[in-house]
């Protein structure tokens, strides 16, 4: 899915993914497979810079490092796309909930729905 998207660095964000074509609502972004760590593990991980770049994973103590570009899609309280653990085949699927231009950036929503407006407390949103 390589083909879907691309990264760039935004004016406020860091890195960022934008769609490399239009894409249309429903469909798939990118399956990201991840890299599962222990409630240990990621209690290491929180002291690293790795922390904000982790998913849950299957409760709030385990975590996931998505690989592809699923640790870096920037975060919006408005995303364009979603995301979901497949835990069968151990990966982050990300899907456009709305059409995406090409070259326009694609979000997700940190707090793991798309209409959750709970405050992010680990970093500033823009």
């Amino acid at each position: 899915m390589a083909e879907n998207v691309y990264i760039k660095r935004t004016t406020k964000k860091g890195l960022g993914v934008f769609a490399a074509r239009n894409i249309k609502e429903g469909e798939i972004v990118e399956s990201a497979p991840v890299l599962v760590f222990s409630p240990t593990d990621r209690k290491n991980l929180e002291k690293t810079p790795l922390s904000h770049y982790i998913y849950p994973w299957r409760s709030t103590r385990g975590a996931a490092l998505a690989f592809g570009y699923g640790s870096i899609y920037n975060h919006s309280y408005s995303p364009n796309a979603d995301w979901k653990q497949n835990f069968k085949t151990q990966s982050m699927i990300y899907r456009a909930i709305k059409d995406i231009k090409k070259d326009e950036e694609i979000t997700v929503n940190y707090n793991g729905e798309p209409d959750e407006q709970t405050p992010i407390d680990w970093f500033e949103v823009s």
